[in-house]
Order: structure tokens, then C-alpha cells, then sequence
């Protein structure tokens, strides 16, 4: 069996920048294992400081984390990134998402015609640039305002981020090159 590699080296504790420590000692801290994105991110200080501290400032916004779930799955799979799409797959789950909301997050879709409606606003803005008036509107009909239609903009544009790193750099679906970095750290 072939083991998946990334373009970019996958840092752990003994091999990240010394000004990625602080961040990657917190992802330790809170999760055990470093996923392969922020262990990639880690080889820039620099974005790996403007990713924790952009996903840190949406988690403490007003939409729900079930909603952010489903617009990560939405653009993890626009790009067809594994890695993204097994992530949020998890953590959709864990946040309550039903097997079948998951499914459709995947395809900008859900079973909650108020979630539906901003996913379909959401998938215009990613894939032409400028949603459609109509779709602005029927998102604030369906009861998002303007400060949550932002956050699901930058929520947007964070996922695109991830994904962009995970397809550019072929970075392995976590757990899938554990052995590989276990031996270069040896």
C-alpha cells in the first residue's frame, strides 16, 4: 500500500517553527493529535497565526456551529478535498447533524429550509462571485441578517483557505501517514 505525501512538509512539535509553537501546543492541548492541515500550516507562522486566530474569531460569532459545519462540508467538497470532507463529516456529527444533513451540506443543501436558503446563497457567491439579488433576499426572508450573511461569507472564505492548502499541498487524510512522520521525526 502506498502511503500518501504531501507536497509540503508536515510539521509536529519537534520540527514546526519556533513561532508556530504556541498555536500547535493548543491544537495538542485540545485534540491529542495534530491534523496533518495545521501541521502543513505550521511551516508559516504567519498564516498559521491569521487561520487560528480567523477560525477562533468565527466560532465566537452568532452561527451556529452546526451551520458553519454545513458550510465547511459544502466547500470542502466544491473542491473535492478529502481531508476537508472527512473532517467536517466528523465534526458535523459530533455538532448534531443527521447522516442525511451531512449529505446534503456536501451539495449546499439542507433538510431546514432557513439553512437551505443560505447555502444556496452561499454556493452562488462561491461559484459566480456575486449571488443573485433574489438569493440575498431570500436568505434575509428566510431570517439571516446582515451580520450572519458576513459571517457566512468569512466562514466561506476560511473553508476556501483550508481547501485550497489541502489540494495544493495533496496534504493526507489524517492518520494516513502517521507511520511516514513518526519516522522522520525518529
Amino acid at each position: 500500500m502506498k502511503t500518501s505525501m504531501s507536497r509540503f512538509q508536515i510539521h509536529d512539535e519537534l520540527t514546526a517553527p519556533e513561532r508556530s509553537m504556541p498555536i500547535l501546543r493548543g491544537a495538542l492541548s485540545g485534540g491529542g493529535q495534530l491534523p496533518n492541515f495545521l501541521g502543513v500550516l505550521a511551516g508559516s507562522p504567519a498564516a498559521l497565526r491569521a487561520y487560528a486566530r480567523f477560525r477562533s474569531e468565527l466560532r465566537h460569532g452568532r452561527l451556529s456551529l452546526g451551520t458553519l459545519e454545513r458550510i465547511a462540508l459544502a466547500v470542502a467538497d466544491h473542491h473535492h478535498s478529502e481531508q476537508g470532507i472527512l473532517m467536517h463529516s466528523r465534526t458535523a456529527r459530533a455538532a448534531g447533524l443527521a447522516l442525511d444533513e451531512v449529505a446534503l451540506a456536501r451539495r449546499f443543501s439542507s433538510g431546514d429550509p432557513r439553512e437551505a436558503a443560505l447555502l444556496r446563497y452561499l454556493q452562488a457567491l462561491l461559484e459566480d462571485g456575486r449571488p443573485p439579488m433574489h438569493l440575498h433576499e431570500e436568505a434575509r426572508e428566510a431570517g439571516w441578517d446582515d451580520e450572519q450573511l458576513l459571517e457566512a461569507i468569512a466562514a466561506v472564505a476560511l473553508e476556501e483557505f483550508t481547501a485550497m492548502v489541502n489540494v495544493a499541498g495533496d496534504v493526507p487524510v489524517d492518520g494516513s501517514s502517521e507511520e511516514s512522520r513518526t519516522l522522520k521525526a525518529a
